[in-house]
């Protein structure tokens, strides 16, 4: 049997931001070792060339210095060595992006993703992988602990204990990578969902009540579990929070999320109720969690296997991430964790926020999905008018065919059943989902009352660009459906950026009276008709107008003082409110408690 590839990390200076890493191969490759850096994370669909941080790399065997070529942006490869010795490369990676998806490392904490840190060996990373977690050296460090899903190395000599520095172990390099790493002085708290432990993991200062947390978690969790069916495809999970003031993020793993949460949105002792940021938070973590099974296990064929060093093209992110994004709040509100009255509230700011995109006139959600690499993660000030969220407007598709589908079954069928199809025939054998598989599950089990129906609108949908018919489609379940205009007076046209309270704009919507007048994005508006405006008071100003009145705009374009002369527009219809009927038949009760719960 080949002898394991091993790995060394360590904080070599915490505050230069510095990890030291080796990879040590026992049996390089005789011709010359190549090794690489993934270009992408799994989850966030963009390349952003990792390999930019290694700021110094050198190569040895048997004690003596070996010469590396570098190939490309993210390749080195090098030369032969004696037969029978093994071959080292030790590097050291900067580590400054507080975020999910690469590393950060300060005298506070460390964390990292394997693909940040670890270079993969050609043609060996179907091998085992040990890998050394080091403390950083210096007595303020003796208090940090390890909190990860990775395995301890049982049996290795070294081999970590729970929440231990020491030895790792995966089975694969793509397993090692798809275990992030938290090392510091953590708040842990744990709950039990399907007889699997979970661990809420806290890094930052805050004030959370850890126990409510870990209650709804659980009750999460616990639904989702219930959804796909126990045992969970996992024996621990972790929760891995980095709390700060101001941030939002999550990106999944096979046996963990790695998340950026703001400790305002999380909940304090004796706080009555859910926030908005709480529900926000729970809906996040919920996000994730539902990864678990789709897109970590149920993946695109595209996706299997990843190749991580360049794009993987597929046209499905709207059911991978926009299914996902229409449980995240649904298990909410099933478990018990929200009300009903809650999720409808969460639901109509998902509606207004697609309708509020000019974008979803141009762009399919299945376009969107192709896209995603160069458009979606590279969004600039023009973006909201030629795109459209594959995970908004993927959740309301996935809303509406799940509402069809217990219509047309009398409650029998469901997404839900549509999502166990999905699991068994390619979550629990590995087999990718082809790009016509959604569309397959969905005629399946809508059956012959729906099926080949329901099949042909998901498709016509997915690729083309109308607008959902949400308000004939909620009105069996006793769900009302209101368009509201979003302001009191006309509008603009325009997105304004929020900070510093100056009126600059972010992003002027396509065929607006903004930019028909020829203003544009980081314009930065001071009157109006003679007036100061600024950010505080724009609203007020515009009031007390009416729509198709011309009014005179001074702005700013960079240091330039220009005007426009620009009309005035009624304010679109695209603020949402869902509410349910008091006067609903039974069956209508019946058909929306199996959709919503109690």
């Amino acid at each position: 049997m080949s002898a394991p590839i091993r790995y060394f990390i360590r904080p070599l200076r915490p505050e230069a931001h510095l990890f030291e890493v080796s990879c040590t191969v026992s049996d390089p490759d005789p011709a010359g070792q190549r090794f690489s850096l993934p270009a992408w994370i799994p989850g966030s669909y963009m390349i952003r060339e990792f390999a930019r941080h290694i700021v110094s790399l050198r190569a040895e065997s048997a004690g003596e210095p070996v010469r590396l070529d570098k190939l490309d942006k993210h390749t080195w490869q090098a030369a032969s060595v004696t037969a029978g010795k093994a071959l080292t490369l030790h590097y050291e990676v900067y580590a400054w992006d507080l975020s999910v998806r690469t590393a950060h490392l300060d005298q506070t904490h460390g964390f990292f993703n394997g693909t940040s840190v670890f270079l993969a060996p050609a043609g060996r990373t179907d091998r085992a992988c040990l890998v050394d977690i080091s403390r950083p050296e210096g007595v303020g460090y003796l208090s940090w602990k390890v909190a990860t899903a990775l395995p301890c190395a049982r049996g290795e000599l070294g081999a970590a204990r729970a929440y231990g520095f020491g030895l790792y172990r995966a089975s694969n390099y793509d397993e090692l990578v798809d275990h992030p790493v938290e090392m510091g002085t953590f708040t842990l708290a744990h709950f039990e969902a399907g007889k699997v432990r979970h661990d809420i993991v806290l890094t930052g200062r805050h004030g959370c009540d850890t126990a409510r947390l870990a209650d709804d978690l659980a009750r999460i969790c616990q639904w989702q579990i219930d959804l796909f069916g126990a045992p969970p495809p996992m024996d621990y999970y972790a929760f891995l929070t980095q709390v700060v003031g101001d941030g939002y993020g999550g990106l999944e793993h096979r046996a963990s999320t790695a998340l950026l949460a703001s400790r305002a949105d999380l909940p304090w002792p004796g706080m009555r109720g859910l926030s908005d940021g709480y529900k926000n938070f729970l809906g996040l973590c919920s996000h994730e969690y539902f990864h678990t099974w789709n897109v970590k296990r149920i993946k695109p064929a595209a996706f299997t296997p990843y190749d991580l060093t360049s794009e993987n093209y597929t046209r499905l992110l709207w059911a991978f991430e926009g299914f996902t994004s229409y449980y995240d709040d649904l298990a909410l509100v099933r478990s018990g964790v929200i009300t009903p009255a809650d999720y409808l509230a969460l639901l109509g700011k998902t509606v207004s926020n697609v309708l509020r995109g000019p974008g979803r006139r141009r762009q399919s959600v299945a376009e969107s999905s192709f896209d995603a690499w160069t458009k979606y993660y590279r969004q600039d000030e023009n973006s909201p008018n030629v795109i459209v969220s594959y995970y908004a407007k993927g959740a309301l598709i996935a809303l509406a065919l799940d509402l069809q589908l217990r219509v047309a079954t009398a409650g029998k069928r469901s997404l839900d059943d549509v999502m166990r199809l999905l699991w068994q025939r390619h979550g629990q054998t590995g087999i990718g989902v082809a790009e016509d598989g959604i569309f397959a599950a969905v005629d399946e089990v809508g059956g012959s009352e729906c099926g080949a129906r329901l099949a042909r609108w998901l498709r016509k949908t997915v690729e083309g660009t109308d607008d959902l018919p949400l308000a004939r489609l909620l009105k069996p379940f006793g769900i009302e459906l209101r368009m509201e205009a979003a302001g009191t007076g006309p509008t603009l046209g325009v997105k304004f950026a929020t900070g510093n309270g100056e009126a600059r704009i972010a992003t002027a919507w396509d065929d607006g009276p903004a930019q028909r007048a020829g203003l544009s994005a980081g314009d930065v508006l001071i009157a109006l008709d003679g007036l100061k405006v600024s950010a505080s008071n724009i609203d007020a100003l515009l009031e007390r107008r009416q729509p198709g009145e011309r009014i005179e705009v001074h702005a700013f374009r960079r240091d330039e003082l220009m005007r426009f002369e620009l009309e005035l527009e009624a304010a679109a219809s695209e603020s949402v409110k869902l509410s349910v009927s008091e006067k609903a038949a039974s069956a209508v009760r019946q058909l929306r408690k199996g959709w919503l719960g109690d």
